[in-house]
């Protein structure tokens, strides 16, 4: 008899259980896709709610789907977008001002995940481990290709392709959404567009649509690109893992573990020089002072011990935090079942 589908065990939790990792998972999903190196995708399987809001997505994109899994959706789309609109700001100012720092919490985040997908993969097969590997390449070139560019001039059609790139982070555990826009060179603009949403929203000054219809000449393109890759990314995957599971959790494992590799926190932003081409253009001299930190070119430097501790204490916080994470959510189930 052969076994059910590996987001079927899970499609059906108790409504309580159901709420409180929806909501868990909305926030820590919104959070990784603010931030370069965390999978939107690993912070659902971290709360446990990633295969049934696969499952639920392919249903309600179907036009085939319940009431849990309209009540998933809501609470993680909710969750995730109110993260997503009062953090941009300060998580794009530590981004650019403490960067080992954040680098090295994202790091922790992000192999937390590991044992999560292995969970859902093991026993290991020999499909598994191909899959393995061949994710693990991906992540491996694509690290290799990122070059520490800083920003380039936003177009309508990189905007779409950005928010394509965000909806697979939020889909695939190991792609991370914000990773993938840093290679793009659209991280920031889009984190800065979220930010001036927020203030001509919730500003002092009052609602302000100058500055509202500014964020969306890069919110709607991007919003687009969003949901068309949710469609069809969620339901491909719903296939693969229906007719390809140990190949397809294979693929899962191995691009979580490599996208650590483009995560070494020991970078920082190089002030420009004159002559330096930023966003497509040279830079003369009078116009140092004002570009944007968030343009500088990011170069390597050599740790202080300091440093290396403090990295790798940061390292073990994200991974504990993880961890707490998913024994929470278990342990909620579990009782709930009892």
């Amino acid at each position: 008899m052969s076994s059910p589908p590996v987001y079927e065990s899970q499609h059906v939790l108790p409504l309580r259980s159901l709420v409180f990792r929806a909501a868990l998972g909305g926030v820590l999903m919104g959070l990784a896709n603010l931030v370069p190196g965390i999978s939107g995708g690993t912070m659902l399987l971290a709360a446990g709610v990633y295969p049934a809001f696969i499952a639920s997505i392919a249903e309600v994109t179907t036009f085939r789907f319940t009431r849990h899994s309209l009540i998933l959706l809501g609470i993680v789309a909710g969750s995730a977008g109110s993260a997503i609109l009062l953090l941009a700001g300060p998580t794009r100012d530590l981004v650019v001002e403490q960067r080992w720092i954040m680098y090295s919490l994202f790091v922790g985040l992000t192999l937390g995940g590991v044992p999560l997908v292995w969970r859902l993969a093991r026993p290991a097969t020999p499909q598994l481990w191909i899959g393995a590997g061949a994710g693990f390449t991906v992540m491996v070139l694509m690290a290799l290709g990122d070059s520490g560019r800083s920003g380039d001039e936003a177009s309508t059609g990189l905007l779409l392709l950005s928010g394509m790139a965000g909806a697979g982070a939020m889909i695939l555990p190991g792609i991370s959404g914000g990773y993938l826009l840093l290679l793009l060179g659209q991280y920031l603009p889009i984190l800065g567009a979220i930010d001036k949403a927020k203030q001509a929203l919730l500003g002092e000054a009052g609602f302000d649509l100058a500055l509202l219809m500014e964020a969306a000449t890069v919110a709607i393109p991007v919003g687009i690109g969003v949901v068309v890759g949710i469609v069809g990314i969620s339901n491909l995957l719903r296939w693969t893992l229906d007719r390809f599971p140990k190949a397809t959790l294979g693929v899962l494992l191995g691009l979580l573990v490599g996208a650590v590799a483009g995560l070494w926190p020991f970078q920082h932003g190089v002030p420009p020089e004159a002559g330096e081409v930023i966003k497509g253009r040279i830079v003369v001299a009078g116009e140092l002072a004002e570009i944007d930190p968030e343009d500088w070119r990011v170069e390597r430097f050599d740790p202080t011990g300091t440093q290396l501790a403090g990295a790798a204490g940061l390292v073990l916080a994200g991974l504990g935090a993880t961890l707490l994470i998913d024994r929470v959510g278990r342990r909620s189930e579990q009782d709930e079942a009892a």
